[in-house]
């Protein structure tokens, strides 16, 4: 460290005069400097003399290395370039794909010292109004969405703790509705299921499906037509995957392949992706807050109440009689 040449000869002044009056009081009190000044610089003058009184250089010994690399700042740069991620969706990203913990803070600095601009946000209602049940396997979401040439995802989503199943199908029939429910959707989620809410497609209009519902004691709610808002949880959690999963899957692999990559980020999903709905809580953190509150499968099963011989259709006017169900 280089001092100016007036702030040397000030030093060699009170050092000098002190030397000479032997008065710390009279000395402080004459240059308008403390105790410990006078006290830090006479001790440092008598040990070196005059090369004494220059600033000693304050750079710590051994510095920390850098957390973040060049390398991983390139990366950083890549996601949010080619994927339009904020630092939130760069955080999770890093994690999921790279197994990198960075906080939002850090990844903020990076982007700003290259000047990448701010992320415009998307235009929402002004007066949303969210809503959520406050028991675990209270409703259940579903739906489907197409991924590619013969592949469907089905999706099944906790209204209260956003915990998900998810799986894939080569078709979106009502059968592949009904294994969905046996074979993934009980088994899937750590509570039971009281009642299922789909939009009107034929999977869920079916009979096998609706069979399946039935035969497990769940209720089946579906939406009135021409509604997905009511849907919203799983549509938005549909379009979550799109972003962040199926971006970044090669859906020429083979299909056990993507099978497992799926059944890896359902986990990640479940397990250590954070929400904003939940208050940056993972879906496995909100279920552990409201578990006490879920009740027996005994007593989901005393509690339902079927409706006697009868289906949803796609007349719109409800539940009506269609003659008994199938065997």
């Amino acid at each position: 460290m280089i001092d100016p040449e007036p702030v040397l000869k000030a030093r060699l002044r009170w050092v000098q005069f002190y030397a000479a009056t032997q008065n710390a009081a009279l000395t402080c009190r004459r240059c308008g400097i403390s105790k410990k000044t006078l006290g830090k610089w006479w001790s440092r003058y008598q040990e070196h003399g005059e090369d004494g009184l220059r600033s000693a250089s304050r750079r710590p010994h051994k510095l920390r290395e850098r957390k973040v690399t060049p390398e991983l700042e390139a990366l950083i740069l890549k996601l949010r370039r080619t994927r339009k991620l904020g630092p939130k969706g760069l955080q999770r990203e890093l994690l999921r794909l790279h197994q990198l913990r960075f906080s939002t803070r850090t990844i903020w600095k990076v982007l700003h010292a290259h000047g990448v601009s701010v992320l415009r946000p998307a235009k929402r209602p002004r007066h949303s109004k969210r809503y959520t049940r406050p028991v675990p396997g209270d409703r259940v979401q579903i739906d489907t969405c197409k991924i590619g040439k013969n592949l469907y995802q089905f999706t099944a989503i906790d209204d209260c703790t956003r915990m998900r199943v998810l799986a894939l199908y080569s078709s979106h029939t009502a059968v592949d509705a009904a294994h969905f429910v046996h074979n993934h959707l009980l088994c899937g989620f750590p509570f039971p299921i009281q009642r299922i809410q789909s939009d009107r497609g034929s999977e869920f209009i079916g009979r096998e499906f609706q069979d399946a519902l039935r035969d497990k004691c769940i209720k089946f709610r579906p939406n009135r037509p021409r509604a997905p808002h009511l849907n919203g949880k799983v549509e938005r959690s549909q379009k979550t995957d799109r972003m962040e999963f199926w971006a970044t899957i090669d859906l020429k692999a083979p299909r056990e392949q993507v099978e497992e990559q799926l059944a890896a980020w359902q986990s990640f999903y479940n397990g250590e992706r954070t929400h904003s709905s939940l208050h940056s809580k993972t879906p496995n953190q909100r279920f552990q807050e409201v578990k006490e509150l879920v009740p027996s499968p005994q007593q989901v099963q005393d509690a339902y109440q079927p409706p006697p011989k009868r289906y949803v259709t796609n007349n719109h006017y409800g539940w009506v009689f269609t003659g008994k169900p199938n065997a």
